[in-house]
This record gives structure tokens, sequence and C-alpha cells, in this order.
């Protein structure tokens, strides 16, 4: 498994440092990372603009997920209408504690940001969770 050294990627080391305060459930770090005007998007979600509306869009799936990084990639991208962008990619798999108490592992995961300004303008994301529900309920 190869990653990008942080020296080389500062905005990728900045995606790790915002999903691990995430993880900790440590919205005021969290937050610092985030432009005023970010947009958060997640798979069967409206788009949401605050840590409280995705922390509260969750409560009602999971108790608590985890990732695990194959890979944070990064790269600069010129956008002809906000100046220049860094999008950075994160993908690996999460382990899920659902609200019984039972967990999924393994469950595959990509997010997307784009970083502008130095904060977190958008966060796009795609994950397996709906599938791993769905097995754990069927058998």
């Amino acid at each position: 498994m190869t990653e990008n050294r942080p020296e080389k990627n500062p905005s990728a080391e900045q995606v790790r440092a915002f999903l691990s305060a995430m993880e900790a459930r440590d919205l005021a770090s969290a937050e610092r990372y985030l432009a005023v005007d970010v947009v958060m998007q997640f798979p069967g979600a409206p788009p949401m603009q605050r840590l409280s509306e995705v922390v509260e869009w969750a409560q009602s799936r999971y108790r608590r997920v985890s990732k695990t990084f194959h890979a944070v990639d990064q790269c600069d991208s010129p956008n002809h209408c906000a100046g220049s962008v860094v999008v950075v990619f994160c993908h690996g798999e999460l382990t899920v504690e659902w609200l019984d108490g039972s967990t999924s592992t393994g469950v595959r995961f990509i997010d997307r940001f784009e970083i502008t300004g130095g904060l977190i303008s958008r966060q796009d994301v795609w994950n397996d969770l709906a599938l791993a529900a769905s097995a754990k309920s069927c058998c």
C-alpha cells in the first residue's frame, strides 16, 4: 500500500486530519477545515452544509464508522470559475457499528474533496453501506 507523503501533499493531509476529527466526533476541530459555503454530499442524502446535519443524518443509520485508507491521492486542477482547486481522492474500507451493535467490515468507500483557498469546499462520498445493511438484514 503506497500513500502520498504529507510534505508533498498538504491538502491530502488536511483531508486525513478532517476525517480523523470526524471519526472522533470532534466537530470543533473538523469545522476548522471547512469553507463557509462547503457542500457535503452523501449517498441517499440531500446536500449538507453543516457538520451537525451530517451527524444528525448519520445517527439514524449507524453508531460509528471508521475508515481504513488504501490510498489518498491529490491533484491540482485549474478551475476556470474559482481559480485553483486541489482535488483529493481517498478510498479504502469502512468498519461500521450498526444501531443494533453488530458490525460490518470491508465496506468499500471513495471520498472526493475539493480544496479551495486552503479549505474543503466540497465533499462527495460513495460507499457500499446500503449493500452492507441489506446483506446484514437479509440473513
